[in-house]
């Protein structure tokens, strides 16, 4: 049986989104967290066509590289008038951020609005699988 869902998703890995910037972490050799919260986060339903709103919650332990808020928001708004299931944008979103960022951690939560009385929140981590090794001082 075909879902009425079928072919709606599969270009979303190759989306052309903007360009998220970021500046040098002058403190990699520390271990910080960064969080960001995301209240006003807006996609489409894929199916519907209708807006779904949701809370973002982003929280990263950088390595290089921190984001750059200004170019973040504007990379977030290139998903308000497109159609992606809510697991889609949290997978989307985490990819693009660790392809930028290449943190030490980051875990994003998106909690969405209710549709047809169903409140989904999903959740991804992304650990780094290199070993943080502390920047030496010089004496």
């Amino acid at each position: 049986m075909k879902s009425s869902y079928e072919g709606r998703q599969e270009t979303i890995r190759s989306w052309k989104t903007p360009v998220i910037e970021t500046f040098d972490n002058i403190y990699p050799d520390r271990d910080y967290d960064i969080t960001m919260s995301i209240p006003e986060f807006t996609c489409v339903c894929p199916k519907t066509g209708l807006p779904d709103f949701a809370s973002l919650e982003l929280t990263y332990t950088p390595n290089k590289h921190c984001l750059e808020l200004k170019s973040f928001k504007e990379y977030l708004l290139a998903y308000r008038n497109k159609g992606i299931f809510h697991e889609n944008v949290i997978n989307k979103v985490l990819d693009d951020i660790v392809a930028v960022l290449g943190p030490r951690r980051a875990r994003l939560t998106g909690i969405f609005n209710s549709r047809g009385g169903i409140q989904t929140t999903v959740s991804r981590e992304f650990v780094s699988s290199k070993p943080h090794r502390p920047a030496r001082k010089s004496r």
